[in-house]
């Protein structure tokens, strides 16, 4: 079951938060959900359909879910059928205004005594990523990007797109923490050894996968999150064995 905010959290069995490798979802993660960003992505999406194969509104808007639903992705489902120029696509879809997303002074100010390496980990684009990130006012802190394009389109929550992630970039999973909206694309995070938190969200596919093993912690605020794991690490110094604060 879930570790709520409130009560324990569960961490990587190391010496200290230097030694964790963080990942961050990008999407209704890093941001809340609340400000509605992804709502413009998901219009323009299906204007690009509506546009690509001719079809009205609403239909454009039924073949994005089932797209998304049977893929991962909107974008791999119009590159299995319809052989699209992903490029074209990804400028299209994330030509949007960031400014509903507001700035995060405390998420910037933990990031920035947070030790160890920082990961973004998204199906959306890097280009995206960084308008986001630039918003929010946390660009600096990630080390890198990993993005659709790095995966070869192959998304979350596919394995072979978490294997590709810790190939790039040398990660032990056993290290790792991941921070994800959708509970399903934490699945294979666990399933690798990776440390889970699910970030409450409001998208529809939240209810997939919503309870088990594969959720470690849980919480609506991941500057607070982190406050208390460096607080913890701080008090706690481990040996390898395990990680678990009250």
């Amino acid at each position: 079951m879930p570790l709520d905010t409130d009560s324990a959290l569960r961490l990587p069995a190391v010496a200290g938060a230097h030694e964790v490798i963080w990942i961050f979802d990008l999407d209704n993660t890093l941001y809340p959900a609340s400000c509605d960003l992804f709502q413009q992505v998901d219009q323009r999406m299906a204007s690009f359909i509506s546009e690509l194969l001719g079809v009205e509104w609403e239909e454009a808007r039924r073949l994005q879910k089932h797209y998304y639903r049977t893929y991962g992705t909107t974008l791999c489902g119009l590159m299995a059928e319809h052989r699209l120029d992903a490029t074209r696509y990804l400028d299209y879809v994330h030509q949007i205004d960031v400014t509903p997303v507001p700035p995060n002074p405390e998420l910037d100010q933990v990031l920035t005594r947070l030790p160890g390496r920082k990961l973004v980990f998204t199906n959306g684009s890097r280009r995206h990523a960084e308008n986001v990130l630039a918003r929010i006012g946390i660009h600096g802190h990630f080390e890198d990007v990993f993005d659709i394009v790095a995966a070869n389109y192959v998304p979350k929550p596919d394995p072979a797109c978490y294997q590709a992630f810790c190939a790039r970039y040398g990660i032990e999973p056993a290290r790792s923490v991941l921070f994800e909206d959708l509970p399903r694309n934490l699945k294979p995070a666990h399933a690798i050894g990776m440390t889970t938190v699910l970030v409450r969200g409001t998208h529809e596919l939240t209810d997939i996968d919503a309870e088990g093993e594969h959720i470690h912690n849980v919480t609506e605020d991941i500057a607070g999150w982190l406050e208390r794991a460096l607080a913890w690490y701080g008090s706690h110094p481990q040996e390898p064995g395990g990680a678990s604060a009250a």
